[in-house]
């Protein structure tokens, strides 16, 4: 897969690709749908499947404080693509100036004049251009006009959810884990680097990877079942995610798991970690001794719950 981060200096010539473009924040089920669709029609057709998107995230830009979190990092997001058959990214990035483009200058500049595509495939929600005045109508619209055709998939529900960014979000606040699992198409999953804490869970008994996370935890402050990846391995575990607060109020939060029958060392390497399911919410104990009964009966909950 090629990722093109400065298209206008980008000697490739395209084969009048089928091209879909949007965010794709956690690529969800919703995008799985228009992903798929965009690569087996380039399949068929002998030409280029090819996927344009924007970063930083627009809102980021245009009104900070508003920003969703991330679903995932732009790491995370390419290898989805690439996991899915995409040929080739355009990343664009999103600067004011380039929100102040009219919707209809963004297709012809883009699309038509440097893509040639034959194809969009986009979702109904899609909205890009000068005050989101670029939708799945006026695409549709300019197809007609310009020579290319405009296909819109969507809305794709689960289990009766209309399947967006924000709803995955919103479940995943709520500690609904398996849910906002089931709109992604796969666990919600964080990666980060292995990093020194406090060492407290060794003296315990159940030692913990630190993990720092590239991106924000979305999950509510509490205990889960986990998977734990590295490079090709993995081992199930139990994670807590918030600030410890039988060892001390104000503590930052973080996120720690123990692994399953595993003793080896993991100091400096990147780590993913997939949410399987909420088991309780954090509390404070009345002592050490009380968090080790508690932290036993948590790793036979979760082992229990992995299981399946």
């Amino acid at each position: 897969m090629q990722v093109i981060r400065h298209l206008e200096a980008c000697d490739r010539r395209f084969r009048s690709p089928v091209a879909t473009l949007g965010n794709f924040d956690g690529v969800h089920r919703g995008h799985q749908e228009i992903l798929s669709r965009v690569v087996r029609q380039a399949r068929e057709s002998g030409r280029d499947a090819v996927l344009i998107t924007f970063f930083p995230h627009p809102t980021s830009v245009l009104a900070p404080s508003r920003a969703p979190a991330a679903l995932g990092s732009l790491r995370e997001r390419l290898e989805r693509f690439r996991e899915v058959g995409v040929d080739v990214v355009v990343l664009l990035r999103f600067t004011r100036a380039f929100a102040a483009l009219d919707a209809d200058v963004f297709i012809e500049r883009y699309l038509v004049r440097r893509l040639e595509v034959a194809k969009v495939v986009i979702g109904h929600s899609v909205n890009f251009g000068r005050a989101r005045g670029g939708n799945a109508h006026t695409l549709t619209e300019a197809g007609a006009r310009l020579g290319f055709a405009v296909e819109v998939v969507g809305p794709v529900k689960v289990d009766g959810i209309a399947v967006s960014s924000t709803a995955v979000r919103e479940r995943l606040a709520a500690g609904e884990v398996v849910v906002a699992s089931r709109l992604l198409g796969r666990p919600y999953a964080v990666e980060g680097r292995v990093v020194r804490g406090d060492q407290r869970g060794q003296g315990l008994g159940f030692p913990t990877a630190n993990v720092r996370p590239r991106t924000a935890v979305l999950v509510p402050d509490g205990v889960y079942a986990v998977r734990l990846r590295w490079n090709g391995e993995r081992r199930d575990g139990v994670a807590n995610v918030g600030r410890n607060p039988t060892f001390g109020q104000g503590r930052a939060r973080t996120l720690e798991a123990h692994l399953f029958e595993f003793a080896g060392e993991l100091y400096g390497r990147a780590l993913r970690v997939e949410f399987v399911d909420r088991l309780r919410g954090e509390k404070k104990f009345a002592s050490p001794q009380e968090l080790v009964e508690q932290i036993r009966d948590d790793v036979a909950r979760a082992r229990e719950v992995l299981k399946t």
